[in-house]
């Protein structure tokens, strides 16, 4: 990957719907050179994908909250069980397995308190193998992707 290739992917982070003429212009090539480089990116998988930055208010996902988890055993069969069942609830927006404590970290998105709460008491406090939930509410995002 060169300082070209490093510029298209710089201008695609912040507006992946850029028409490739104007990529183009923007990272100083020709279009089919640039459409060719961005097809290189996608095909080594560098380009994983593209999606829409959807607003959480409007989508009824507006209270956020960070969730850390530790589990009653590091056996493989325990923590394999928790991220099947919790990686596939539609509240959970990001699950990482950390290392040292907590074991997990989520990002948990709900409707407000209310949908939050049914959530922890019927969802994720009926997962595999918890110890411990501690749920942080976020006062103010400072920076979020990109």
């Amino acid at each position: 990957m060169d300082a070209l290739d490093r510029a298209i992917l710089a201008v695609l982070r912040v507006d992946a719907r850029i028409p490739n003429v104007d990529l183009a212009e923007r990272v100083g090539l020709t279009p089919a050179p640039c459409l060719r480089r961005v097809r290189r990116l996608e095909d080594e998988g560098v380009i994983t994908g593209y999606r829409a930055e959807i607003d959480p208010e409007l989508d009824g996902r507006a209270f956020e909250v960070l969730v850390n988890v530790d589990l009653v055993s590091k056996h493989r069969d325990v923590f394999l069980a928790f991220e099947e069942q919790v990686s596939a609830f539609e509240e959970v927006v990001e699950l990482r397995r950390m290392f040292g404590l907590p074991d997990y970290f989520m990002r948990v998105a709900c409707r407000d308190l209310a949908s939050y709460e049914t959530f922890m008491t019927d969802r994720l406090g009926r997962a595999t193998g918890l110890a411990k939930i501690d749920s942080h509410l976020t006062m103010k995002t400072i920076k979020s992707r990109g």
